[in-house]
Order: structure tokens, then sequence, then C-alpha cells
């Protein structure tokens, strides 16, 4: 019998699980049977998110839920050693969470909004990624990490010149911690959404000026979900993928290569 995709047993870590892709993720997660913890930075949603997905699993005692900054390096450091404790351990950590650019022009952005978005999009995967590395380095088991990246890495985008600045660290810091982390077995990989209906895009893709010049660019001819992130967290998690490091998921329709 082939079961590969089988995450029974093990532990995964989502940031920005409360919603959003990172809920897709988790849903998918749960669903192969591993135990889950959710990181958000509103309490009340991400409380939301752990009653949902404890009733979808129909197993609360595999949904975990926390509150945390993940640019807080504090934070971070006290909210992955309460998810170890909770999971027992942390088989895969998804640095999810992040933040969307204001649409605006290089000329007219200011030091401290570029810094706003580096802060959560680079300063909190490094901290997340890292928490997770010394957790799997130290058990000696390996591990898989992931970053959520966006296509505004490998694609112009204007006025969030910000954004896809930290995307496109989020896949370089990827691809050296592949190589750096190899020996620990520890895989890492990034994945880049396209176009996906989320609350972050929700007034883009409602517009209708917006909808009429993007749609027609994706050979899919519809926007993504946030379901249509489950397969890939899965396989990464899973021991099917225990030959994959380094590399760049395009999850987006088509989008960028049309």
């Amino acid at each position: 019998m082939y079961t590969p995709f089988d995450l029974s047993g093990r532990g995964a870590v989502v940031t920005g699980g409360n919603g959003g892709i990172g809920l897709g993720m988790a849903r998918a997660l749960l669903a192969a049977g591993a135990s889950v913890a959710i990181w958000g930075s509103n309490a009340e949603k991400t409380a939301k998110a752990k009653a949902q997905l404890a009733g979808e699993c129909g197993d609360a005692s595999r949904v975990h839920a926390f509150v945390c900054d993940v640019a807080d390096e504090a934070q971070v450091e006290r909210t992955f050693a309460a998810s170890v404790i909770a999971l027992g351990r942390v088989d895969a950590c998804f640095a999810n969470a992040g933040v969307s650019g204001k649409g605006t022009l290089l000329v007219d952005m200011s030091l401290e909004e570029f810094r706003r978005v580096q802060r959560v999009n680079v300063e909190g995967v490094f901290l997340t990624l890292r928490a997770a590395a010394r957790h799997m380095a130290e058990r000696g088991e390996g591990g898989s990490l992931v970053a959520t990246a966006s296509t505004a890495a490998v694609e112009g985008a204007a006025r969030n010149s910000h954004y896809g600045a930290s995307k496109g660290a989020v896949t370089s810091f990827v691809r050296a911690l592949a190589v750096e982390l190899a020996r620990h077995r520890i895989r890492v990989n990034s994945i880049l959404p396209g176009w996906i209906v989320t609350e972050m895009t929700e007034k883009s893709v409602a517009n209708e000026k917006f909808a009429g010049a993007v749609l027609p660019r994706i050979p899919a001819r519809r926007w993504g979900g946030i379901d249509d992130f489950g397969g890939i967290a899965v396989y990464l998690a899973s021991d099917a993928s225990g030959y994959t490091t380094g590399e760049q998921f395009v999850i987006d329709g088509g989008y960028t290569k049309f």
C-alpha cells in the first residue's frame, strides 16, 4: 500500500493559519492525519479558526492555536516552544504569515512603510524558520520547512516594490537554507501563490476593472482559493517530498506563464 501522504502522528506549525492560505493548509494537514498548531496575531480570529478546524476534522485534540506576532523574536521563541509541547514534535513548519503592501509608488514610499513589510514578511520568516530548524536539528529526525512567498517574487509588482522585495528575499533565503540544512535531513521549499481570494485580496478581486485586466491573463480562468494549497502543503509535509528541497512551487493557475 502506498501511504507516503499519511501524516498521522506528525506535528505541523502554520503561521497565519487563522485565515486565508494558511487556513487552507491547516485544513488539509489535519485531514491527512497531522496535529496542527496555528498561529495568528488576532486572538479572536485565531480562536474562531481553531473551533472551525476542530469541527471539520472531528478531533479537537489535534488542533492547537496560539497568538503570536511573528516579527517579535521573544514571542516567536516562546510560541514555538509552546507548540512543541502541545504537539509533542514539529515535523513541518509553514512560515506563512505575511502582510501586503499598500499600493504605494516608490517615489512616495516612506522608509517606515518599507520596513513595515520587511518586518513581517522577511524577519518573521527568518525568526519562525530559525526556531523550527533549531528544534529539528536537535531532534535529529529531519523535517520540512516551507515559506509562503508570492509570484511578486518573480514578476514586476508595480506599486508594491517593497512587497516584491520581501518575497524575493524569502525565495533566496529558502534556497540558502536548503543547502545549509540538508545535512540535518531538513528540506526547505517555498510556495509562490498567484491571485488567491483571501481577506488580503478581496478588495482587488472584487474590483471590476482589476478583474477585467487580470482574469483574462489566468489560463485557469478563475481566482485561486485557499483549498488550492492543501495538496502542496500535505506533499511538502510528507515523505513523498523526501528528495525535494530548495524549490519554488508556483500555484497561480498559469498566471506567470501567460
